[in-house]
């Protein structure tokens, strides 16, 4: 599952004073100027039994439309890995409003079915997170589009979690976009490993491990499938879809060596899950698009380049 490429520094360091000196004014609310320059923000979405949690946004007046943007397995509580390691905060410049919920750390933003068995003292409810988020954006003016509809996206653990929300949200959300995701989470092995990922997750951020049964259920509980994008390719049906993953094989982003050995057999395994999930989209109707690359490996700039190539592909606008 996915890493931040700089994790072990970023937490060695902290966040720099040109970074706090930011953060303050997205906290404030502070817009830039003239009047059709990007606004950034951050506020707070709270309730769900779970801590406030914040957002960071990126807005533009009469842009087009508004994406929600997931973050991967290591997710953090100070900011999204999207504005920790990519540029696509630019893309509020070319039309798109860009929204990036901070924290979720080995949720697969879902509803879990009970608090998890380690230091975290409440019950993942990304699902109902989301709802509430997507309402907060409502009354801010954020539905941008034809349809008054999102998007949303995601990478590794987000991208499965975006396929499944927007299947399950199909009157908010009208584009959903999976970035080397698990997208065939009922292939054999796939639930072993994932059970491996969250526990590995939660002990290396220091909250000890977060068990898979906590999250749907034991593997042969029906809520891996109602989670699986590959059994859920029917309620997408018409939604413009987007899915990429690479081959694994290192590239201009992979300059260490241990970055690409953890990044290879990840994105083997993502490539291969995308394109189990292709299988399902054409009979299903859904309005699929595909990205597969020869070089590159589940890390954070290959990811920042799909997004740029969905950009200049139209594929954020809607039908007309």
């Amino acid at each position: 599952m996915q890493k931040h490429s700089t994790w072990a520094n970023r937490a060695r360091r902290g966040v720099p004073a040109i970074a706090v000196t930011v953060g303050a004014l997205l906290a404030t609310g502070i817009a830039a100027s003239p009047a059709d320059a990007v606004a950034r923000s951050r506020f707070y979405v709270s309730g769900c039994g779970m801590p406030s949690s914040p957002v960071d946004v990126y807005k533009r007046v009469n842009n087009y439309k508004t994406v929600i943007a997931l973050d991967g397995l290591r997710a953090t509580n100070d900011m999204s890995g999207w504005r920790h390691e990519t540029n696509i905060a630019k893309i509020a410049d070319r039309g798109v409003n860009l929204v990036e919920p901070v924290g979720g750390l080995a949720s697969f933003y879902t509803d879990w079915a009970r608090k998890p068995g380690n230091k975290q003292s409440y019950k993942y409810s990304w699902t109902c997170r989301l709802n509430k988020l997507i309402s907060e954006l409502d009354s801010r003016g954020y539905a941008a589009g034809k349809w008054g509809k999102y998007a949303i996206m995601g990478i590794s653990m987000g991208g499965n979690s975006a396929l499944t929300y927007a299947a399950n949200h199909r009157r908010r959300i009208s584009h959903a976009f999976s970035m080397s995701g698990y997208l065939n989470l009922s292939a054999p092995t796939m639930r072993e490993n994932i059970k491996i990922a969250l526990f590995d997750a939660g002990r290396e951020a220091g909250r000890g491990p977060y068990n898979a049964d906590d999250m749907w259920g034991p593997p042969w509980d029906k809520r891996w499938v109602e989670n699986d994008p590959y059994y859920l390719a029917s309620k997408m049906r018409g939604m413009k879809v987007r899915i990429a993953a690479a081959t694994g094989a290192p590239g201009k982003y992979d300059v260490r060596a241990d970055n690409s050995a953890k990044g290879a057999p990840l994105e083997t395994a993502a490539i291969a899950q995308t394109k189990a999930f292709e299988t399902q989209a054409a009979p299903n109707g859904v309005d699929l698009s595909t990205d597969y690359q020869l070089q590159g490996t589940h890390s954070w700039g290959y990811w920042q380049e799909a997004v740029w190539r969905a950009y200049r592909a139209g594929w954020f606008r809607d039908r007309r």
